[in-house]
């Protein structure tokens, strides 16, 4: 029983294939430069890299590639589609049309496309890998995965904007958040491992990426979250700002006369701790230069770890207090100086880290609670692929 997992970008293609009887990654994959004459794919099976020089003109092309791979007697992972239970496909966008993963129809599609205009540089790619994979093979059982969807659990009072109501009813705009998938695999995992029921369970997650977002969980679902109407909102991250002052936006642009889409390009690609650091949009440049001694590398991550703590507190009100700490995503899994900088903001709320063993944690399962604290804190790497490949065998 083995789920094939695609994540579509506008010129890229990321691939997994799953055996779902032991949930072992068999092959994955990324087509990059997709419509330029030097696109390539980069393929990993039984630990070996292949890369195959191809071009791709479009997403079927580089999709039907993909697939000869997969059955290629050198380089595959199975011998016909008729292998594959599924295909799972991760759709950033679902507006409050859909709750939970769907199987894709016609009528799927067309509600997808509604809300490209709540995710201009997502939706438009899922649909292209949605619709190449419906032409290469029509039979297949196709699921579509949401990263909205998790948190369409949120009490109407959280996700709602205190600005005229009927911005809500004519164009949708609500807080809908993301890292969906990440956020249900990682709170489903850490329950397995207190050996608790996560209805029982209060979890803060903190996906802290060069994309970020903080969900609280409570009894399973989301009731808080903090990235909003797109991507954008809630806390620092890399390049992006997250929540501001509304008058910043409209003081920056008359000043330095920008249209939207500059000030959105700004807000999106230079801002986050790059725009405050001017070191780059990777989280490692800027700790190296803070270990430096450089002054706004230093203040970029205190400037992050401070919000983001900042929105574990307000998740904790949410929940009414918190059981569980979690971190996931490459800043979260692999950052052990911004979870200490983060944890010790937190120490109010009975968060209490191993700081020695916490140190030697980098990219694994672990927990770094320390004996006394009361708050579990730990450290899970995502699999936003294998949640997908779950939701798939599903449906």
């Amino acid at each position: 029983m083995k789920i094939l997992v695609l994540n579509s970008g506008s010129s890229s293609l990321k691939y997994q294939v799953i055996d779902m009887e032991t949930e072992e990654v068999l092959a994955k994959g990324y087509f990059e430069r997709i419509g330029q004459s030097d696109s390539f794919l980069t393929h990993k099976v039984n630990g070996k890299k292949h890369k195959f020089e191809h071009y791709a003109e479009n997403h079927d092309k580089a999709i039907s590639f993909v697939l000869s791979r997969l059955m290629n007697p050198h380089y595959g992972v199975i011998k016909s589609l008729d292998e594959l239970a599924g295909i799972g496909h991760r759709v950033a966008h679902g507006g409050e049309r859909f709750t939970n993963p769907v199987v894709i129809t016609d009528e799927v599609i067309e509600e997808i496309e509604k809300c490209i205009e709540l995710a201009p540089l997502h939706n438009p790619a899922s649909i292209l890998g949605i619709k190449a994979c419906k032409k290469l093979v029509p039979n297949m059982k196709m699921v579509a995965v949401f990263d909205t969807a998790f948190h369409q659990t949120l009490e109407k009072e959280r996700y709602l904007y205190p600005i005229p109501y009927e911005y809500y009813e004519k164009y949708g705009i609500r807080k809908y958040g993301f890292h969906g998938t990440s956020h249900k695999y990682v709170a489903n995992r850490v329950a397995e491992l207190v050996g608790k029921d996560i209805k029982d369970l209060k979890i803060i997650n903190c996906h802290l990426g060069q994309g970020a977002s903080i969900c609280a969980i409570e009894n399973g679902k989301s009731v808080e979250t903090s990235m909003g109407l797109t991507p954008l909102g809630g806390i620092s991250m890399g390049t992006r700002s997250g929540d501001l002052d509304p008058s910043i936006i409209t003081y920056i642009m008359k000043k330095e006369n920008l249209k939207s889409e500059e000030m959105e390009n700004i807000l999106n690609k230079y801002s986050g701790a790059y725009g405050i650091s001017g070191v780059s949009v990777d989280f490692r440049d800027i700790e190296a230069e803070a270990g430096e001694g450089e002054e706004r590398s230093i203040l970029a991550l205190d400037n992050f770890h401070y919000l983001v703590a900042g929105y574990v507190a307000r998740c904790a009100v949410a929940m009414n207090g918190f059981d569980i700490l979690t971190f996931t995503a490459g800043v979260g899994e692999k950052g052990q100086d911004s979870r200490e900088a983060i944890c010790d903001y937190l120490e109010v709320f009975g968060v209490k880290i191993d700081k020695e063993y916490n140190q030697k944690v980098k990219g694994e399962e672990a927990e770094i609670s320390s004996k006394d604290a009361k708050v579990r804190t730990f450290v899970i790497p995502t699999n936003e692929e294998l949640m997908i490949a779950r939701e798939t065998l599903n449906k």
